[in-house]
């Protein structure tokens, strides 16, 4: 029998190290174990930009897979939630807020736990300059222009790591935690959860280069901080184990590319615009979201080579796009329960109609109900920066629903930042953020089963870096108790 440990982490994202990282700052850090399918943080390296195209990485692919995370090793923006004016508390609480900071925490000690896990940032060599900051009048009356149309644009400084930056904060959280003695486990893939008479007793895993390699941990605490990337994972382990969880979100959109010229004063005054909308005739949510000034349009791959989009930018290199995701919030009613599996299918359906890589469509050939054709991207004033992208039609495969909902906010926010809606805008396809059913958890982020936990955006409780990082610090002054 394997080493029995106190806690088993699975997943190193955001939530999971941050949690390791409290327990060690007051001393309660013995016999941890955290377990990721992923590599360590120095050995994720992505082959896109020297092969020209997405090589489908095995086993797992490099961004969305290992130490950090997915969200950690894309773009790096920490959102300074702490230090946001004039914000209502449910949108300054960064959308899946989840039960847990509701129930146990007031809005002034939710404010304290987001400037602890910045200062944490910062520690480990965030950048100390915040964006956005100085220009209240002109957020004031941008706020004022996007409200006449029915638009919510929400602000909050911003730390941005920049993609590479990222790479070496996230080295040194790695190795202050391996010198403080947490063990990890890399390359290793959680295959099931061990639960006798509702109690759960630790993980069976397998190795991501031999499939015979299986190992079992045991531990006396379980949590799950799986990410996006492991949300279908856990609706499975959901199922298995009648774990109490409610039908979930998933977010279905595009990663939307236009020049830095046209969001000037957006990137100059916000850095990220997050602007929120209802637009007629659905009604439903579609926001801006992981918007990279001069930034760079990425693929990242899934189970079973799912190709998605997203969007970088770093801290040196540049470009002169600025891209952002539009993504509509898909929220089904009974009896339809699986809103990650017609998540996948769309993406699948896109990635066929691609050959396998991201579609790229210009804005003005969508209007005119065609496809873009490769020449006519070749002489677009708007350049592509995901060089792998192939053109072709969205509009078969991302659904009218979607589309429509999409296209009447790009017309919604041209009005606010002119330009917005210039027909030689690219639209790339599928962009889809996944999460979990939202897992029932009590105020100490426990679920139906005991000593199993569960936090971060796979079990449907956050969004974003700074959401999940304060999640899993959180929970470890949760299990402080127990320790």
């Amino acid at each position: 029998m394997d080493k029995k440990y106190d806690l088993i982490i699975v997943g190193m994202g955001p939530s999971g190290v941050f949690c390791a990282y409290e327990l060690i700052q007051h001393n309660k850090h013995k016999n941890i174990l955290l377990i990721e399918q992923g590599r360590r943080i120095e050995q994720r390296q992505c082959p896109l930009e020297k092969a020209g195209k997405c090589l489908k990485c095995k086993p797992f692919c490099s961004i969305t897979c290992g130490f950090s995370g997915a969200g950690a090793f894309s773009d790096g923006k920490v959102n300074s939630y702490h230090l946001a004016t004039g914000v209502k508390d449910n949108l300054y609480l960064g959308g899946n807020d989840g039960p847990s900071f509701r129930a146990t925490l007031s809005t002034d000690q939710i404010k304290d736990l987001f400037a602890y896990t910045d200062d944490v940032y910062v520690k480990f060599g965030g950048d100390k300059e915040l964006t956005g900051l100085g220009y209240a009048d002109e957020i004031k009356k941008m706020q004022d222009k996007a409200k006449k149309e029915n638009l919510d644009l929400i602000y909050f400084p911003i730390r941005h790591l920049g993609t590479e930056k990222a790479h070496l904060l996230y080295a040194k959280f790695q190795k202050y935690l391996e010198e403080n003695n947490v063990s990890m486990v890399f390359d290793t893939e959680v295959t099931d959860l061990i639960i006798e008479n509702n109690v759960v007793k630790g993980v069976e895993t397998v190795s991501a280069f031999d499939k015979n390699d299986k190992r079992t941990f045991y531990a006396d605490n379980v949590c799950v901080a799986v990410g996006r990337k492991g949300a279908d994972w856990l609706s499975h382990m959901c199922k298995k184990y009648h774990i109490e969880n409610k039908s979930g979100v998933v977010d279905i959109g595009v990663r939307y590319e236009l020049p830095d010229e046209v969001m000037k004063e957006v990137n100059k005054y916000f850095y990220e615009g997050k602007f929120v909308g209802h637009p007629a005739p659905y009604c439903d949510k579609v926001r801006a979201f992981c918007q990279n000034p001069s930034g760079f349009v990425a693929t990242e791959v899934y189970d079973n080579a799912l190709t998605l989009v997203n969007g970088h930018s770093y801290k040196d290199r540049k470009s002169t796009n600025t891209n952002l995701a539009i993504l509509v919030s898909h929220n089904f009613n009974h009896p339809f329960d699986k809103p990650i599996q017609y998540g996948i299918n769309v993406a699948e359906n896109l990635n066929q109609l691609g050959a396998g890589n991201i579609i790229v469509q210009r804005l003005g050939d969508i209007y005119r109900g065609k496809r873009t054709w490769k020449e006519e991207l070749e002489h677009n004033k708007v350049v592509p920066t995901l060089k792998s992208a192939v053109a072709g039609d969205i509009t078969f495969a991302l659904g009218y629903r979607t589309m429509t909902d999409i296209l009447q906010f790009i017309r919604s926010v041209d009005k606010v930042v002119e330009g917005f809606a210039n027909p030689e805008n690219l639209l790339y396809a599928p962009e889809i953020k996944f999460y979990s059913n939202e897992i029932i958890l009590d105020k100490h982020f426990q679920t139906s089963v005991k000593n199993l936990y569960a936090v971060g955006d796979g079990a449907g409780q956050t969004t974003g870096l700074m959401m999940s990082s304060a999640a899993g610090v959180q929970l470890a002054r949760f299990l402080m108790e127990k320790f």
